[in-house]
């Protein structure tokens, strides 16, 4: 949480008050809705189970702060993609160990994004 945090809170103010928090599972985001008020992080967002039904709240997808993905596939859906961060411990699973990635500019509007990126598994 410490160093999603730190990506976030780095952002320029103009980006941090648009800046949606992607969670590639709804481990890492249901993680990031109990942990995160307390280091001032909005809700997350994630396209698995029911995070998907919740949908992209209010999100433009103009910056978004992805938590848990290889990265592989962000530079198909963002103009720019920027590793920030990485979260390790030495207790974790290895794959909990991730990087964050900075994206900006989604490429589709954030509805079409959202119809495909649903995960049930």
């Amino acid at each position: 949480m410490a160093e999603v945090a730190r990506v976030y809170h780095a952002l320029p103010p103009a980006e941090r008050a648009k800046a949606a928090i992607f969670a590639d599972n709804y481990g890492e985001a249901g993680a990031i809705d109990f942990f995160g008020p307390r280091h001032g992080l909005p809700r997350a967002i994630s396209g698995h189970m029911n995070y998907w039904l919740w949908g992209p709240r209010d999100y433009s997808g103009e910056v978004v702060i992805v938590v848990g993905s290889s990265g592989h596939d962000l530079p198909e859906n963002f103009a720019s993609v920027e590793r920030a961060g990485r979260v390790e411990h030495a207790r974790s699973m290895p794959d909990e160990h991730f990087d964050l990635f900075v994206c900006r500019g989604l490429k589709a509007p954030m509805a079409e994004v959202w119809a495909r990126i649903r995960r049930w598994h």
